[in-house]
């Protein structure tokens, strides 16, 4: 079981509840936000239910990974949901890298890949009150020492290979994350978002309107919208999924 109180120790202001094992952080997290105001981190070793990208689920078996979400009230704009995503995408590479010593690469929006296969997979969602965006929950899954995947993701997905303290992990990136949302606008992170990103300079494939086209990435701009050339015209994603050979 997670140690409740060594995560609490580094985020005092924050209600922090673990799990051995639950349905989904995300849904847990969001269910308490209406009785319990503030930062509030949801964490789990294993999930049932774990929430992907675009309705997909999230592998999450029991020992092998760790699973959270932060819920945080950010003072800036809610509605720039890829500042958001790629600044969350940073605090999980930052950290996984300061703790590992690995090499992590972050594919536009917010994949982590180490060695080439995805070990991190992130989701975020809007809370809605009264009619408007109240606050965002963060969804982090990160494969620790994950060794079998399901047949549709085996191909892609990997692991850390190293084992790491997870509640101090859990408690750096939800730091990051808490200090970030007190400023969306500060745009420094982006830096350290172009320096390891996995995609500039490679060739690309994306669907606009349900149809594929190709390109090439050749760079990410301040909103952290990703820039492409295709036919010699350059344009600018700013949401949706793309394919990019990685080796």
């Amino acid at each position: 079981m997670l140690n409740k109180e060594k995560i609490s120790s580094i985020l005092p202001d924050t209600t922090v509840v673990t799990y051995s094992v639950t349905d989904s952080t995300n849904t847990r997290a969001i269910a308490l936000s209406d009785t319990v105001g503030g930062n509030i981190l949801v964490a789990a070793e294993e999930q049932t239910k774990g929430k992907g990208r675009q309705g997909k689920s999230f592998y999450s078996p029991a020992a092998s990974g760790i699973y959270f979400s932060l819920i945080v009230h950010p003072e800036g704009d809610l509605s720039d949901v890829v500042a958001i995503t790629s600044a969350t995408a940073v605090a999980v590479a930052e950290t996984i890298e300061e703790m590992t010593g690995l090499d992590p690469k972050i594919k536009w929006v917010n994949d982590i890949y180490v060695n080439g296969r995805k070990v991190c997979g992130i989701l975020v969602q809007s809370i809605i009150k009264d009619g408007r965006i109240n606050g965002l929950c963060i969804g982090i899954g990160v494969n620790i020492s994950t060794v079998e995947f399901p047949d549709d993701i085996a191909s892609r997905a990997g692991s850390l290979g190293v084992e790491i303290d997870r509640e101090i992990f859990v408690a750096k990136v939800a730091k990051r994350l808490i200090d970030f949302s007190k400023n969306v606008g500060d745009k420094s992170y982006l830096d350290y978002y172009r320096k390891k990103s996995c995609v500039i300079g490679k060739e690309i494939k994306f669907y606009e309107n349900n149809v594929e086209h190709f390109a090439k990435a050749i760079g990410i701009d301040d909103n952290a919208n990703l820039i492409v050339t295709e036919n010699g015209e350059t344009k600018k994603l700013s949401s949706g999924e793309i394919t990019v050979r990685l080796n």
